[in-house]
């Protein structure tokens, strides 16, 4: 019968005491010799043989100078060119902005000479039809559909980009890049506060001075709201005639009312709502009323 091995008895060595004198030499040892000792003979034996990292031969030297030589003339060229170059790039850089300024101050001008001459051209239909005994009603049509300036109570809604959007970018908030999009005003959130008011009983609305009608489109190119084509700024001034208590109210408690407000409250986008006694609203470019006069003749058979 086999017995079970048995396996050999533990020693314990006894530990040996810490003796701080070794440690203190170790380091000792390691700040006085922080170059590998095998690092200083490989030194000195190449010192020994007479090697250098230098070239011996006079062509090689005359080489090596060279290239250094070449190397200096190429950076030095560089640099000449780049700062003869930087005032020919700022100077056309310049005419460039000149240039878009120019051609942007005169779009503007002609832009507000159209709106002057649709004014003109749509206060002259209404003189003629009411002096050709129209339709009472074409007054009323032609309000219903913006192409009439209107005035009177309702209620002002200012919507802002969150504050810390407008850091950055020269206070231009669609210039700036670091802030999520979240805290800016984007034309979905336009078209609901828009609908909101349109809902809560409005009878005319403007954005920026910009008066919606029937036809018109609230829609986004870039970072920029266009309100139809025409890009707004913010703040974004909606302007709204109506029963300005019932109006303002209805509005804040409708859906699309509490949606603004959930805007405010997560991502800081800034709103103020007031109730003014009187509001002018501009008649929308643009927009021409016809309206159609039931015939009297008889149809022949």
């Amino acid at each position: 019968m086999c017995g079970m091995p048995q396996q050999p008895p533990v020693r314990s060595t006894p530990a040996r005491p810490f003796r701080p004198d070794a440690s203190m030499s170790l380091i000792t040892n390691v700040m006085d010799h922080s170059l590998d000792d095998g690092y200083a003979e490989a030194a000195a034996r190449k010192k020994a043989a007479g090697q250098s990292a230098l070239p011996k031969s006079l062509r090689a030297r005359l080489g090596l100078a060279a290239g250094l030589v070449l190397a200096a003339l190429v950076v030095t060229v560089g640099a000449a060119q780049a700062r003869v170059a930087a005032p020919v790039v700022a100077k056309e850089r310049q005419e460039l902005i000149d240039r878009i300024d120019r051609e942007t101050a005169a779009a503007d001008k002609l832009e507000s000479d159209v709106d002057a001459l649709r004014a003109d051209v749509n206060a002259q239909q209404r003189q003629a039809l009411r002096q050709s005994g129209g339709n009472p009603q074409a007054d009323l049509v032609s309000t219903l559909a913006g192409a009439t300036e209107v005035h009177g109570p309702g209620i002002k809604l200012v919507v802002d980009d969150a504050k810390e959007a407008s850091t950055g970018g020269n206070g231009n908030p669609r210039e700036t890049s670091g802030f999520s999009d979240t805290g800016r005003v984007r034309d979905r959130d336009m078209q609901r506060v828009v609908n909101g008011l349109w809902q809560s009983g409005a009878e005319a609305v403007s954005v920026n001075g910009q008066r919606l009608t029937a036809l018109s489109a609230i829609r986004a190119a870039g970072d920029a709201i266009l309100v139809d084509n025409k890009p707004l700024v913010p703040p974004y001034t909606v302007l709204a005639v109506g029963d300005g208590q019932r109006l303002s109210t209805r509005f804040q408690n409708s859906s699309d009312g509490l949606y603004l407000h959930a805007l405010q409250d997560n991502y800081g986008i800034r709103t103020a709502i007031s109730v003014a006694d009187d509001l002018r609203l501009p008649a929308a470019p643009s927009v021409i009323v016809r309206t159609a006069q039931p015939s009297t003749e008889k149809g022949t058979s």
